[in-house]
């Protein structure tokens, strides 16, 4: 681990970054949809989850490497889609995906991030995921999935809880339309989109599928009928739909519906190293870092990127190594149990020194 940089602690990111960024991007990257209730959901669905530690192993080595998508990675860590990263660093999306190449983890572009798919896979030669908003017709999308293709992404992945744009009330009530629009000429194709496309995509295309916004174990099944390669369990990090379950508290029922047959991701709260050690507990195969990513970004660019995944690496280390196991394919549900949370709200609940003043 990198030691001589300025952060010792993940909360260090979060001062930085409000003083770096505006107040529109920074109210787009911390808000919630309406009256933030599934954002808060999301913190308190992992609060909810105890460890339940054993002794006396032999924790002497211990690994917190995994495999998404056939990729080897130092920490099942997918740096998640953000749009509009051109607000919170120059270079875009090409920042987080040199940070992802430097550390050992994978970026997933937001098609709604310059400067581009093409510009991006450029950058680096590592692997790297492309998510799409349907924005278009049947060939736009068709366009897009064979320009990823064509540049060597790893996987596709298709966000599918955008068929209305949530109202996201920081951004309407300060009057703020730069990064966060609130509407999209072409949102129709979104509110269009169906099984039926997916399966289209699915006969023509042969690379990864990933559908982005899975909440429930029905339409998870619905996915592996289709073929498709990757659950997602997200509600936008609250973004979207107001008053819905916590990722985290819905990823159990998905992990058993699934059943070992698509790899699952899941996102919404995460920014500890516990939560990603809960997260995996559960049997999801890796995590999305959505927020977390874009303070670092905001506090000092790619590099920052490189050592809050550092700073995350050592806390999942020290945790595994606690809870007596040595990787993550010792770890199983019962390492965790189900306690009510301490009632603190959702940045709190991960930086607690915040408020303090440290």
């Amino acid at each position: 681990m990198n030691e001589d940089l300025q952060y010792a602690v993940l909360h260090e990111f979060v001062e930085p970054a409000r003083r770096n960024l505006s107040p529109g991007s920074w109210d787009y990257l911390m808000g919630g949809a309406e009256t933030e209730t599934t954002l808060e959901r999301n913190r308190r669905a992992l609060d909810a989850l105890a460890f339940r530690p054993r002794v006396l192993r032999n924790v002497e080595k211990v690994s917190a490497r995994a495999k998404i998508f056939g990729q080897d990675v130092r920490l099942p860590v997918i740096l998640a889609p953000i749009g509009s990263l051109q607000d919170f660093s120059p270079g875009g999306g090409m920042g987080p995906t040199r940070a992802a190449a430097k550390f050992g983890a994978l970026h997933m572009l937001s098609s709604a991030c310059a400067p581009g798919l093409e510009a991006v896979a450029e950058c680096v030669d590592y692997p790297k995921i492309y998510q799409l908003y349907v924005r278009g017709d049947t060939a736009w999308v068709e366009d897009h999935v064979a320009r990823a293709m064509a540049s060597k992404y790893v996987a596709l992945c298709l966000t599918v809880d955008l068929d209305y744009y949530g109202r996201r009330e920081r951004d309407l009530a300060k009057r703020y339309l730069t990064t966060s629009r609130r509407s999209n000429p072409a949102d129709y194709f979104q509110a269009r989109f169906s099984w039926a496309d997916v399966a289209r995509l699915k006969s023509k295309f042969r690379i990864p599928f990933i559908l982005k916004g899975i909440a429930t174990a029905d339409d998870a099944r619905i996915a592996l009928e289709h073929g498709i390669e990757g659950i997602y369990v997200s509600n936008h990090g609250g973004r979207q739909l107001d008053h819905a379950q916590g990722s985290v508290a819905a990823l159990p029922e998905i992990v058993d519906a699934v059943g070992g047959k698509a790899q699952v991701i899941v996102d919404g709260g995460i920014l500890r190293g516990t939560d990603i050690v809960k997260a995996m507990a559960l049997g999801a195969d890796a995590v999305g870092i959505g927020r977390l990513q874009g303070l670092a970004l905001g506090a000092g660019g790619e590099m920052a990127v490189v050592r809050m995944l550092e700073l995350l690496e050592d806390e999942v280390i020290r945790c595994l190594g606690l809870l007596g196991v040595t990787s993550f394919a010792e770890l199983n549900r019962s390492y965790v149990a189900a306690e009510p949370p301490l009632g603190r709200s959702w940045l709190d609940s991960a930086f607690p020194l915040l408020k303090e003043g440290y």
